[in-house]
């Protein structure tokens, strides 16, 4: 008879068992949830049984995703907790309002305030701007487009404004009525989360004031450029793109120093592509600058050329599209890095086909025509957009590895007629913002193709003391850009400058006063940006000095010289329009030496301080 009671006994354990096991599995069921919040981070807490105290045991980015018992729950002061498992014998409890059944609905925040002011895109594919956010602006948010998971930090907010003619968060006009405002109609847009904050005190503040504020204002502003103070100086993350093959191209990565051959684009130089490479690999030279569009000298027919400015289409050359492919190719296929050249606001094309947005002659009320050229003005965001889709688009057919812009800025010697026009400045934006939210809009757009933007800038920028006429300030700009690229011809500079005689004949010393200049404006900036600085490779102008110097090899080396002797060690570009093979074979021992490895040496061998 024990053997039948055994086998019941086990029956009857094993039932209880099954039992207990049932119900623990209830209790047990979970489901899914995301921990969303109006900040980067959410908390989960703690509940004193009989207290009922509620305290924060664990702070997790938001997006976290989390398994609740989906039904216990307890209110206390109105506020609904849900119990959260965290781990085997382990909970918690979250605000039943931080909890998203879609891991795409985890980002409360309703409204945010704009740090800096930045760019409204409506339509993110095309970069078309809508409108810009003043500092300060208060924006209300609709969507986002994605989340870092590290960090819990959206990358674009979705936001709705009205559609005005002026910025968001500045003030009306005088004559325009709330009634009239609250009849102005809504608009979408998109702005980078980068330029934001949650509140509204805080976004008025500026970047480290103890110390840059004090640098930048006591910049002069004389000349009307505007006031320095008035600028960016939050420091911007800057990227760093592989080589290896990127949308369908192969790509270089950025050397250290960039020893740079300029190509114009003509099919007697860009179509003569094997004889340059086979000069460069003869030489240190690692990085070409190829014309992509100069002023009345477009290089292909690019679609954003047919949409933007049509005569720029019609007079691109018809064999430009295939002339690029297979040098930029070349060049990738023999290890050179590849940098695409833009001006930007000096575009007689442009401003025929849009003459809305060209610098006006008051007097005339047609297109101001100066310098040889009319120019668009860089207030104009149409502008601005086609350099940029253009820059785009030319990375993505062609596999650039970085744009460099040209002319950016406002045209130099306007200070007489300035009275006298129009430059449709339509936000109120001083010359100085103005440059620098254009690089800052470039970047952004540019950066997401997977490219550096370089900026070129005149010598005299890398002056202290003041911001110039023409609205380049040196560190507002290397704070956001890639790299620098000062124009410092010795033959720009005028006699006795920096205490020299005939600079243009002193190659070294007059490039050694500037750069020491130079890495004085890089030390007011909290993100400076490299610099690769554009060198004479031409004889100097017979205007300037009929017995001026040649400039060899012998006198580039002592250019390049002087820049890295005061620090400047990213490298150059030469400077020669007609880019002639001849001339550059002649230049040939400039360009074997290993610069960099020269100046570390050098760095080397100095005495230690005692």
């Amino acid at each position: 008879m024990r053997r039948p009671l055994n086998i019941l006994a086990i029956a009857a354990v094993s039932i209880a068992f099954a039992s207990c096991a049932g119900r623990n599995s209830q209790q047990e069921i979970t489901e899914p949830r995301w921990l969303a919040s109006d900040r980067l981070q959410g908390c989960l807490y703690a509940i004193d049984e009989e207290t009922e105290a509620v305290t924060p045991t664990d702070t997790l980015i938001r997006g976290t995703k989390l398994q609740i018992i989906p039904d216990v729950h307890k209110k206390i002061e109105k506020t609904v907790y849900q119990k959260v498992k965290k781990g085997k014998d382990d909970y918690a409890w979250a605000p039943k309002t931080s909890l998203a059944e879609d891991s795409l609905a985890v980002v409360l925040e309703k409204k945010v305030y704009a740090r800096s002011a930045s760019s409204i895109i409506v339509d993110t594919a095309t970069s078309k701007i809508g409108t810009l956010a003043q500092k300060g602006a208060s924006l209300q948010v609709i969507g986002y487009d994605r989340l870092d998971p590290a960090t819990g930090k959206v990358n674009r907010y979705k936001i709705r404004y009205r559609d005005t003619r002026w910025a968001i968060g500045a003030r009306p006009d005088s004559t325009v009525d709330a009634k009239t405002i609250k009849n102005i109609p809504f608009a979408e847009g998109w702005i980078y989360s980068k330029y934001t904050v949650f509140d509204g005190v805080e976004s008025l503040l500026t970047y480290m004031p103890e110390k840059y504020d004090q640098i930048h204002r006591a910049v002069r502003n004389p000349f009307g450029g505007g006031k320095a103070s008035g600028l960016d100086f939050f420091p911007h993350e800057k990227p760093i793109f592989k080589g290896g093959i990127r949308g369908g191209h192969k790509h270089v990565a950025m050397p250290k120093a960039c020893y740079s051959l300029y190509l114009n684009f003509s099919p007697a130089v860009v179509g003569n592509i094997e004889a340059y490479i086979a000069l460069a690999k003869q030489t240190k030279i690692n990085t070409f600058v190829i014309d992509i569009k100069d002023n009345q000298c477009p290089g292909y027919k690019a679609e954003a050329m047919r949409l933007y400015s049509p005569t720029n289409y019609a007079r691109a050359g018809k064999r430009g599209e295939d002339l690029y492919g297979r040098a930029v190719r070349r060049l990738h296929e023999e290890g050179f890095y590849v940098v695409g050249r833009i001006t930007c606001f000096k575009d007689s094309y442009f401003v025929k086909d849009n003459p809305e947005s060209a610098i006006t002659d008051l007097s005339t009320g047609e297109p101001l025509f100066h310098n040889k050229s009319t120019w668009p003005s860089a207030y104009d965001r149409t502008c601005w957009q086609f350099n940029v889709e253009l820059a785009k688009e030319s990375v993505r057919r062609f596999g650039f590895d970085e744009i460099n812009f040209d002319y950016v800025r406002f045209p130099d010697r306007m200070t007489r007629i300035e009275d006298h026009i129009d430059y449709h400045n339509r936000y109120g934006e001083s010359k100085v913002q103005a440059i620098q939210r254009f690089v800052t809009y470039a970047c952004d757009e540019i950066h997401n193709v997977g490219a550096y933007v370089s900026i070129d800038v005149f010598g005299e920028c890398a002056s202290p003391g003041y911001t110039t006429a023409y609205g380049q300030y040196w560190p507002a700009l290397s704070n956001v850009a890639d790299v620098m690229s000062g124009m410092p011809y010795p033959d720009h500079f005028s006699d006795g400058f920096y205490g020299i005689s005939k600079p243009w004949n002193h190659p070294y010393e007059i490039l050694k006063a500037w750069g020491k200049r130079v890495m004085g404006r890089q030390a007011e900036t909290p993100s400076p940006a490299k610099v690769r600085t554009w060198v004479q490779a031409y004889h100097v102008m017979k205007y300037v000095d009929k017995d001026g110097i040649d400039y060899n090899a012998e006198n580039i080396a002592k250019e390049v010289r002087g820049l890295y002797a005061a620090g400047l060690t990213g490298g150059y570009i030469t400077w020669l329009s007609s880019s002639n093979i001849e001339r550059y074979e002649s230049q040939k021992d400039a360009f074997c030496i290993d610069y960099l490895a020269e100046y570390e040496n050098s760095k080397k061998e100095e005495p230690a301080n005692d």
